[in-house]
């Protein structure tokens, strides 16, 4: 069985669960989820509407051994699969996702509240992660020779190879993206996997992984569990021979520990209190329009969005009118489809969460310029987007982050301040620049602490740079994904050296004195000579 390729046009009298997900679709994908159907099960809330979600059963402690045992069982097969045969799987992964991509927006959209164009970004970079590794794996996968030991004598080679079965625990806020993406790298590096994608987005992670399997993914290579993240999170943790985990900072510190415990590896993209430094010289409307855009994307629930916006002096005024009329004329508006500049929260405890911040912020001094309300009238979970200003960097909603649409606006009286004021935390994900000189986003990037830093944009530039690795800096995370550090990082490196003619062994005929002084001068007239 497949899924259908049509899509159903969602009816405003029914619940959207029930317009966007058949009865056979749902069947097709709760069938994915390894479970005995002994442990209950898990229901999620769809966003725009409050109606309830088809229910998902969950992995037992025994159904997670299960999926790891068929994993573990179909690792040399997959792993000794050649890299072209895995490519072929995720280039026609690729034209099936595209093919079915308003099927997949409705239900991201169902699962999230996210605006359609904000689905959309997901469902693009799936395309994009897709097509790379396929066309890049082989060239960044095969031996490289090193220089030998001794030149001419000794011949040595790096190869790459699988480390196993890889755990990726997956979040709500980017469920296509970040439930596969991930994926992809790792099947291509040739390892088999056990995925843990949020309860609440289960069937957008479900219908990705359909795809893979209809694109011709072996059974067995990709096992997906699901239940609560800190039931079954830690199931996974302790049986994966390497963890692939997006989240929060403080799971994952647990994460971290866990695998530290085992002396497995681990990656991980976490929490972030992103700085958008506009500088003087910045075309206001521009600038404003890139913060809007930075800063309310997904309604905020986005570990790269901008949160706090640094403004030299010069401008600052002009630049806080553009960015309140900006935000103003936002278009929010419940319902699946286009037309909508920014989405539902996910989740009431996520509006209690953003209304807390920014209650707080007030409370200690802060003043609302725009939004700063929920919006019932849209959607159960509907805020806002919301611009604060007069926020002190000793108040929390300064110092931690949100992850809601709110941004706080500061105003520096030069770009070093703004610089100082933005490195000023223990986040470093993702940093942003606005100016007309290229050349000074440029100098000015070099001195952000962040792992990705976009200049004239607010984080697509360098997300969508899929070349290129992305991953953050202190609490924001460990290891990177994306480029071909995304795909290494699934490997374990092998040196293989072979030694021709005369070794490292002292002959017998050649006292250890003569040797040993004898391979040290030659150590050093390699130095002389210039070499290595």
């Amino acid at each position: 069985m497949t899924l259908s390729d049509t899509v159903t046009t969602p009816d405003s009298s029914t619940p959207l669960a029930d317009s966007v997900l058949s009865a056979e679709m749902t069947r097709l994908l709760r069938s994915r989820v390894t479970s005995s159907g002994d442990s209950g099960v898990t229901v999620g809330t769809a966003p725009l509407d409050g109606s309830p979600l088809p229910a998902v059963p969950v992995s037992s402690i025994d159904d997670v051994e299960v999926a790891f045992r068929v994993a573990r069982r179909h690792f040399p097969s997959w792993s000794a699969t050649d890299v072209a045969t895995r490519a072929r799987v995720l280039l026609r992964f690729h034209d099936l996702v595209f093919a079915r991509r308003a099927e997949g927006l409705d239900i991201v959209q169902l699962e999230t509240g996210k605006a359609r164009g904000h689905a959309a970004e997901e469902l693009a970079d799936v395309l994009i992660t897709s097509r790379y590794y396929a066309r890049t794996a082989a060239q960044v996968l095969k031996p490289s020779r090193r220089k030998g030991a001794i030149p001419l004598l000794t011949s040595t080679r790096v190869r790459h190879e699988p480390i196993g079965v890889i755990g990726v625990i997956s979040p709500w806020n980017y469920p296509l993206t970040l439930s596969i993406s991930d994926v992809l790298a790792a099947l291509m590096a040739g390892n088999t996997i056990v995925l843990k994608p949020d309860v609440q987005t289960m069937y957008t992670a479900l219908w990705v992984v359909e795809l893979l399997f209809e694109a011709g993914l072996p059974e067995g290579v990709l096992n997906v569990v699901n239940g609560e993240g800190a039931e079954v999170g830690p199931l996974v943790t302790d049986r994966a021979d390497y963890v692939m985990f997006t989240g929060s900072t403080a799971v994952g510190r647990t994460v971290a520990a866990r695998c530290g415990e085992r002396l497995i590896g681990c990656s991980m993209e976490l929490g972030g209190k992103n700085a958008l430094i506009i500088c003087e010289d910045a075309d206001v409307e521009r600038a404003a329009a890139i913060a809007a855009g930075a800063s309310f994307a997904n309604a905020g629930q986005l570990c790269i969005s901008m949160e706090r916006i640094y403004v030299v002096d010069a401008i600052y005024d002009d630049f806080v009118s553009a960015l309140v009329r900006r935000t103003d004329s936002l278009n929010l508006k419940g319902g699946i489809g286009w037309g909508s500049d920014m989405g539902s929260l996910i989740s009431a405890r996520q509006l209690a969460r953003v209304q807390a911040h920014v209650d707080g912020g007030v409370a200690a001094g802060a003043k609302i310029l725009a939004g700063g309300r929920a919006r019932p009238d849209l959607g159960p979970y509907f805020y806002e987007p919301t611009v604060l200003t007069d926020v002190d960097h000793h108040m929390h909603i300064c110092r931690n982050e949100t992850f809601g649409p709110v941004a706080s606006v500061y105003r520096v009286a030069s770009v070093e301040e703004a610089i100082s004021e933005a490195n000023d935390t223990d986040y470093g994900l993702n940093g942003a620049v606005v100016t007309r000189s290229a050349r000074r986003g440029k100098e000015i990037a070099t001195r952000l602490k962040a792992g990705t830093i976009n200049v004239n944009e607010g984080y697509g530039a360098a997300w969508a740079s899929i070349d290129a690795p992305m991953g953050g800096y202190g609490l924001s995370g460990l290891g990177r994904r994306h480029g071909p550090e995304g795909l290494l990082k699934y490997t374990e490196y092998k040196t293989v050296s072979v030694q021709r003619l005369q070794g490292f062994a002292r002959p017998d005929a050649v006292s250890d004195k003569v040797w040993g002084d004898g391979l040290i001068k030659s150590v050093a007239l390699m130095k002389r000579l210039g070499m290595k």
